[in-house]
């Protein structure tokens, strides 16, 4: 089993999580810019920064989209993270920052 990756991501403003939120996903999951190659399936432990916070929120989940250096288009390298069914309060609160948000199909790094 491949060793767990630990990641930090601090997401400045409504506008960047609604580009990297992923809530096609049945748990929701978040888009994370990385350099570093993942497998499909790894486990991640993320520390992520919502806008007008203050604390980091410890999320674990596994790669669910990954999007390698050199993608074509203008897409940014990094990885999809499905949150584990112990997050929903994370996915809780990004549906709540974004509410009325999601239905608008903007942009985002991953599709």
């Amino acid at each position: 089993m491949t060793a767990q990756k630990a990641l930090s991501l601090n997401v400045p403003d409504v506008a960047t999580l609604l580009s990297a939120y992923m809530p096609f996903l049945n748990r929701g999951g978040i888009f994370i810019p990385t350099l570093t190659p993942y497998a499909m399936g790894q486990q991640v432990f993320l520390l992520l920064t919502l806008p007008g916070e203050s604390q980091r929120r410890s999320v674990t989940g596994q790669v669910a989209w990954v999007s390698p250096e050199g993608v074509s288009g203008q897409r940014i390298a990094g990885i999809g993270m499905h949150f584990s069914p112990q997050d929903s309060s994370v996915r809780e609160r990004i549906e709540t920052l974004l509410a009325g948000q999601l239905d608008g199909a903007a942009p985002s790094f991953t599709l």
